[in-house]
């Protein structure tokens, strides 16, 4: 996986932990850009959430933003988990898990059209 647009920060700190996160791929010498692209999901047990997308290696951008999360506090989405079947679907699915953290402490189901649009939870559950 070379980028994904499944990552999250809390409402409110979104532009602190991506330039924190940028701040330190550059420091780290990490093949790693986030950007947060205005969109953003609620969820029932877990708030809001502002969206962004990174591109670069996997093993960094899940890093930082374990770190980032850490660091400030927050709530933080890590999205890019596929399932292991292949279907055939006419919209666009992901899940990501929620952490505060080191700690996991909820799952997502996220879904957008396949064309275009923003991602929804489709399904969420606390752990």
């Amino acid at each position: 996986m070379r980028d994904s647009e499944c990552f999250g920060a809390e409402r409110g700190h979104g532009r602190e932990v991506v330039d924190w996160i940028n701040g330190q791929a550059l420091k780290r010498h990490y093949r790693l850009e986030a950007r947060l692209y205005g969109g953003g999901i609620e969820t029932d047990n877990f708030g809001a959430f502002e969206m962004f997308s990174w591109v670069g290696d996997v093993r960094n951008a899940r890093s930082l933003v374990v770190k980032a999360s850490k660091k400030f506090g927050v709530r933080v989405l890590e999205g890019g988990y596929k399932p292991r079947e292949r279907v055939l679907r006419l919209r666009r699915f992901d899940y990501a898990l929620v952490r505060r953290g080191d700690r996991v402490i909820g799952h997502l189901e996220l879904e957008a059209p396949m064309f275009g649009g923003s991602w929804a939870v489709k399904a969420e559950e606390r752990r």
